[in-house]
């Protein structure tokens, strides 16, 4: 039949020429070596742009100066102040603690106005005065039961008085070279002597048991001044700057930096009467409460900690690590 034949013949043509045009497989194949060797050049690509996106930002720095601390900034803390309270404007504060019930015993300096003192915290009265000889500048100071120990400038010498009548008290020697700071976790003291020295001294010797060398990133804290015992470290004034280090009580290594010079500074803006340098640091341990003031300052401060949370753009050593105290 002619149309039978016609259509094996028309078959027979699409059946032939079907090789000639790829197959499913043939362009699926095809299709996935294309988007893998895509996948491989983008990936290439977007590595090579990242690069060189590193190098062109590092490049940008260093020709516009920035600088950096490398400090992480939850390692350096501002502070908030929560109260101010009366401070005595002719107190070289040279030692700061908190005892209880709103009260701090201070040790103030400077020859011939030495004193240790007993001072409300909420009105800055001074409740009881122990004046020291002129020959004695007063230094640190520190509680431990009820004995107030003191230390003195330029001599190896200190005082422990009766906290209950500071008119009761006697002399003893120490092993530091000099009388800066002290401070006390209850069971050993802690001083300083204006120098990056750390010492832990025997409460009832009075003997030096250990020395640190109080160090950041490789390099000595000098001037370490008045001490507090604080959170399971010895947190030191650093003479001459408007910072805190807060001192591993293991290692000596510094934890951390706390920055107050909007302390000093706003004294300073509302003040005609000189002031000097941030000193006096006193922990209520019952309370949680941290407070702060300085030498010839009218304002004792109840500050709160806040970690820093931007970049810090200063350079700390600058700000925190004068040189060595040029000793004579």
């Amino acid at each position: 039949m002619p149309g039978a034949k016609m259509r094996k013949k028309s078959n027979s043509r699409r059946v032939n020429s079907l090789p000639q045009q790829p197959s499913m497989a043939s362009s699926l194949a095809c299709s996935s070596r294309f988007l893998l060797h895509y996948r491989k050049i983008s990936v290439l690509i977007f590595f090579i742009l990242v690069v060189c996106l590193i190098v062109v930002l590092n490049t940008s720095l260093r020709k516009e100066g920035v600088s950096r601390s490398d400090v992480p900034s939850n390692r350096l803390y501002t502070v908030e102040v929560v109260n101010e309270f009366p401070h005595d404007p002719d107190a070289f504060t040279q030692g700061l603690l908190y005892a209880e019930n709103d009260t701090l015993f201070e040790s103030t300096g400077m020859n011939g106005a030495s004193s240790v003192r007993k001072v409300t915290l909420q009105t800055g009265k001074v409740k009881a005065i122990h004046r020291m000889p002129y020959s004695d500048f007063g230094e640190g100071l520190t509680l431990l039961g009820d004995r107030l120990i003191q230390v003195t400038w330029r001599q190896s010498t200190g005082y422990i008085y009766d906290r209950h009548n500071l008119s009761k008290f006697e002399k003893f020697r120490h092993d530091m070279p000099d009388g800066w700071g002290l401070a006390t976790d209850g069971k050993i003291l802690y001083g300083s002597d204006g120098s990056s020295t750390l010492y832990q001294i025997d409460p009832q010797t009075m003997k030096v048991v250990r020395k640190q060398i109080v160090n950041y990133q490789g390099d000595e804290v000098h001037r370490l001044n008045e001490l507090e015992y604080v959170y399971d470290e010895v947190w030191a004034n650093v003479w001459m700057t408007d910072c805190i280090a807060r001192i591993s009580q293991t290692d000596g290594s510094v934890l951390g930096w706390i920055l107050l010079p909007n302390l000093r500074e706003g004294l300073l803006h509302n003040l005609k009467k000189q002031i000097d340098v941030l000193n006096g640091i006193a922990w209520d341990r019952d309370g949680d409460r941290l407070f702060v003031t300085g030498k010839l300052w009218p304002k004792l401060y109840e500050i709160k900690l806040h970690p820093l949370k931007t970049p810090f753009n200063g350079d700390i050593k600058q700000m925190c690590m004068p040189p060595a105290f040029p000793f004579s």
